[in-house]
């Protein structure tokens, strides 16, 4: 494809009333009296953001495709143009998420600015909307989104979810980092069954989870649920029994699966949630799929160098990602928001 060059004139006449009458400027075209058109842009932010395409090789890859020679500082600047066009969507994507029955949260290191200084990008999310907010692993950046979430809150038990600063909240630890635990004392401890018993009795209630929630049932069958979470608690008893907890308090460093199995113990409502609500997802697994594009990004792309233009980026990234789980086209909404229409996600949801 190659781009093509249109001249608009736009011609203005006056009336014999004394009235003055002027052409409409077409859709898109900016007041500048030479510019590259939306297309190009779309083209420029939906290869930065969607691909991690680095701005100096967009502007050389650009220039490839369509012949035409944007600067690395048009195409730099068109991320905070799409970042504002998309802004009104996105303060509505926060607004339902806040509403959401359950919401994944995760928290990845992210290069930004300078070298000796550690960013944190994190993600709240759900099976149809997607927000990140850059900042660090700190409480203030927590306080900015999880006292606003009013559903139950899937997460990787990291202890600020469980911080009084954040206010109440019912939780979800998530199964699959809790079976990646497990996996850890199958192998320290060989030849116990209590690890593996766990495991099997989590899965079994994932599976089954899934298959009523396949088959539109409302709940587990009850004797199957009811015979896994038999399974689930004997094997957290048998652990507790043969891994002891050392004396000394938090100073001192426990054996491999105790505070573990513990978890297990004390917060079985907040482990096996998912077994007893079918609204509710029994990994963060969806938080981890949607901030997985910041890993993709560091390493094509390495360290970027503003954090304001990282703010504009994920938000745009946001934008995207919750517009394509509605089935929308990327490319599409990226066009419709640089002309002044973004798509905006419908009203939510029941469950």
């Amino acid at each position: 494809m190659s781009a093509q060059r249109f001249q608009h004139d736009l011609h203005t006449v006056a009336c014999r009333c004394g009235a003055v009458h002027s052409a409409p400027r077409p859709e898109g075209v900016p007041e500048a009296a030479v510019s590259f058109g939306v297309k190009l842009q779309t083209l420029c932010v939906y290869l930065m953001v969607a691909h991690a395409i680095p701005v100096q090789r967009c502007a050389e890859l650009v220039e490839s495709l369509t012949g035409a020679k944007p600067s690395q500082g048009f195409v730099h600047g068109l991320l905070k143009r799409a970042a504002a066009a998309v802004a009104a969507a996105n303060r509505r994507i926060w607004m339902l998420l806040t509403l959401a029955y359950a919401v994944c949260c995760d928290e990845t290191p992210i290069r930004v600015g300078p070298k000796k200084v550690k960013k944190y990008l994190m993600v709240a999310c759900d099976r149809l909307y997607t927000w990140y907010l850059l900042g660090d692993r700190s409480l203030d950046t927590f306080e900015q989104v999880i006292p606003h979430l009013g559903g139950v809150i899937v997460h990787d038990r990291y202890q600020n979810y469980d911080s009084a600063r954040l206010g109440s909240h019912t939780h979800q630890l998530c199964a699959a980092h809790l079976l990646r635990d497990l996996e850890d004392c199958v192998e320290t401890y060989p030849g116990r069954h209590w690890p593996e018993q766990i495991q099997r009795a989590l899965r079994g209630l994932i599976h089954e989870a899934n298959l009523a929630r396949k088959a539109g049932a409302a709940q587990i069958d009850p004797r199957v649920k009811a015979g896994l979470i038999r399974g689930f608690r004997h094997g957290v008893l048998v652990g507790l029994s043969e891994v002891h907890r050392l004396p000394g308090g938090k100073q001192v460093k426990q054996p491999i699966g105790r505070l573990l199995l513990e978890v297990l113990r004390g917060r079985e409502n907040d482990v096996l949630r998912f077994a007893h609500d079918l609204n509710v997802p029994p990994t963060s697994n969806q938080a981890e799929r949607d901030v997985r594009p910041a890993k993709t990004q560091q390493k094509i792309s390495g360290r970027l160098r503003s954090e304001r233009a990282t703010e504009h980026r994920y938000a745009i990234r946001g934008y995207l990602s919750t517009a394509v789980k509605h089935g929308s086209n990327a490319v599409a909404v990226i066009h419709d928001a640089l002309l002044g229409r973004p798509w905006m996600p419908p009203g939510p949801a029941t469950p």
